[in-house]
């Protein structure tokens, strides 16, 4: 067990902590030191050949134990959190993994070990690959795997639960970190905050603070071996700050600033259905991106306007085989039914040698960001493809929804993948099968080479979709998860302005929709510069949403056209929100945010 007694010492007046924004929010309270069993230690014993059976046999009985834990914990999920038990089913999965499941046999077989050594060296492989991802969210799911290891492991070794659900006062939770399992074990009209040592914006705790508007601060750490229990402090979620110990000016200088966020949260939830209509009369569509279809509702209550971007890998990770048609149709159905007639776009399989599936077979690449992904991976994986393309196109018979290619950067990419796409309907047809033939087809912009083509692209699609996270990655040559080149991840950079200008102006002359479903387009700071461009539509993660709709109202698009003509004569990222900040920073206060950093 992690000790919570000799290390602690009483944290220095204002101890003030930096960690990652997990969810927005200010809230003050007494700490809460969650206790966990330390079990990430594992020694390596070698097993007598008469005893490896044996030994595999715990394994096992570890493993079915474990899937009766989660299932018990299913069963007695509370109900503001049902909406989050994909992650629990998904851990389910995960104890039959066959790289965790087969793996950890084979190394108790092969090396004559324990079973706790053979899951740790097991569970290493695994999270070595997802370690490796560029994208945040798939490198997250390593959280997964260690979540779903030490239920097994702390079978074996005997380890007790933590202490997380006994909790009989309103506290802010500290911990090292939290599985699903445990978060959806808290008594959460107790809860006030999160914070953990470990953890990001994707990761489950994250995901499930922001759905429940609890905030939340991640990556902390040391939090643990800082704060004790009983410690007052203070937790800003939106800058991903926590206070320990705060002096009576701090404590009264976040009091305030609480109020005015939850007075401001509240006006932009009654206002969130109006539609995003700037002062001159330009509409907005605002839509959201999402996960999974337990996000559906938030969307609704938010007062998105349709889905931008369904990101559909969720459904393919950790399992042993891919989804059936049957299943990818009935998941896709239900989204289109419940968000009509708003729009949904379906985007194909975003998945390769960067992005683990243990249904399919991926080869290991030296630079996955740059290989066998995406469309690529699609148009040599066509009997994968073709089944996701039939279950689009009936769910598009039920709804309003469109389809849409990934990381395009040729046009032979979409000639093929809409001749497949045809082929799939001709097969729908022939077999008796309702569907769409109408669906409309679009190529999402993440590579410079699709910018400097665009005009082409524009013949053989019905829309663009900008999908800035990797197209700023790829052009700026950044790794924007290295810490070390990270600050140099910059969507107001010139250049990348230039170049969401040329698609844009590339799609109004061939008469398509352009839309953007990047992390740019939910950041207020870049809402002056996008409404000048005269995107059709933005996409964001949800909870932006009501606060993005408001500023819309605020902002002129005869005013924001100017303004962008100024912000693209700006040499550098620099001058650019210098422009912002001086044009606009006196209405980022009066939307509820702070005014841009020049940083």
């Amino acid at each position: 067990m992690f000790d919570t007694t000799a290390r602690h010492v009483k944290p220095a007046l204002n101890l003030t902590l930096q960690g990652i924004a997990g969810s927005p929010g200010i809230a003050i309270g007494k700490a809460y030191l969650v206790e966990q069993e330390d079990i990430d230690v594992v020694e390596k014993r070698f097993v007598k050949p008469e005893n490896i059976s044996g030994e595999v046999r715990r394994f096992k009985e570890g493993v079915k134990k474990a899937q009766q834990q989660l299932q018990s914990v299913i069963e007695e999920v509370p109900g503001e959190l049902k909406d989050h038990t994909y992650i629990l089913h998904a851990h389910m999965m995960l104890l039959k993994d066959r790289m965790i499941y087969n793996g950890t046999i084979e190394h108790i077989e092969r090396e004559s070990v324990n079973a706790e050594w053979a899951v740790k060296i097991a569970v290493d492989e695994v999270k070595s690959i997802f370690k490796k991802m560029p994208d945040p969210y798939f490198r997250e799911r390593a959280s997964d795997i260690t979540h779903v290891s030490k239920l097994i492991l702390g079978n074996l070794l005997g380890a007790g639960p933590s202490n997380i659900s006994h909790i009989d006062k309103r506290v802010i939770i500290v911990a090292h970190d939290l599985s699903p399992a445990e978060t959806t074990q808290m008594p959460l009209e107790k809860v006030k905050a999160f914070l953990t040592d470990l953890g990001g914006q994707t990761s489950h705790t994250g995901i499930i603070a922001r759905s429940l508007e609890i905030p939340a601060v991640l990556g902390l750490g040391n939090a643990t071996q800082l704060i004790m229990t009983d410690t007052l402090i203070i937790v800003d979620g939106s800058a991903g700050v926590v206070i320990a110990d705060p002096d009576e000016e701090t404590l009264t200088r976040y009091q305030e600033r609480k109020d005015l966020f939850e007075q401001y949260q509240a006006m932009i939830t009654r206002s969130s259905h109006l539609p995003a209509e700037t002062t001159d009369g330009f509409h907005l569509t605002v839509m959201a991106n999402i996960e999974v279809f337990e996000e559906v509702v938030s969307v609704i209550d938010r007062g998105g306007d349709g889905i931008g971007l369904y990101r559909t890998e969720f459904l393919y990770l950790n399992r042993p085989t891919p989804p059936s048609e049957q299943e990818l149709f009935d998941n896709y159905r239900d989204v289109a039914e419940i968000m009509a007639p708003r729009t949904v776009t379906i985007r194909t399989l975003d998945i390769g040698g960067d992005k683990f599936a243990s249904g399919l077979e991926l080869a290991e690449e030296m630079n996955p960001a740059l290989g066998l992904r995406a469309i690529r991976f699609s148009l040599q994986s066509p009997e994968i493809f073709e089944t996701q393309l039939r279950a689009i196109l009936r769910a598009a018979n039920l709804g309003n929804v469109r389809i849409m290619f990934p990381m395009i950067s040729q046009v032979d990419e979409v000639v093929q993948a809409k001749q497949m796409l045809n082929q799939a309907a001709e097969s729908l047809e022939k077999g008796g099968i309702p569907f769409s033939p109408n669906i409309e087809v679009g190529a999402m912009i993440e590579v410079p080479s699709a910018v400097i083509m665009a005009d082409i692209l524009a013949k053989e699609v019905d829309f663009f979709s900008i999908g800035t996270n990797d197209l700023i990655q790829y052009s700026l040559a950044i790794d924007r998860v290295n810490k070390q080149v990270a600050h140099l991840y910059q969507p107001l950079h010139p250049a990348v302005l230039r170049m969401v200008r040329r698609v844009v102006e590339a799609a109004k002359e061939a008469g398509i929709g352009v839309y953007m479903c990047g992390e740019m387009a939910g950041d207020p700071v870049n809402l002056p510069v996008l409404l000048g461009m005269e995107l059709d539509a933005i996409s964001m993660n949800p909870i932006s949403i009501p606060a993005l709709k408001m500023l819309v109202r605020m902002l002129s698009l005869k005013e924001s056209k100017l303004f962008l003509e100024e912000a693209l004569k700006q040499p550098t990222t620099t001058e650019v929100v210098k422009l912002v900040q001086d044009t606009y920073g006196p209405l980022f206060p009066k939307a509820g945010f702070s005014q841009p950093s020049q940083d």
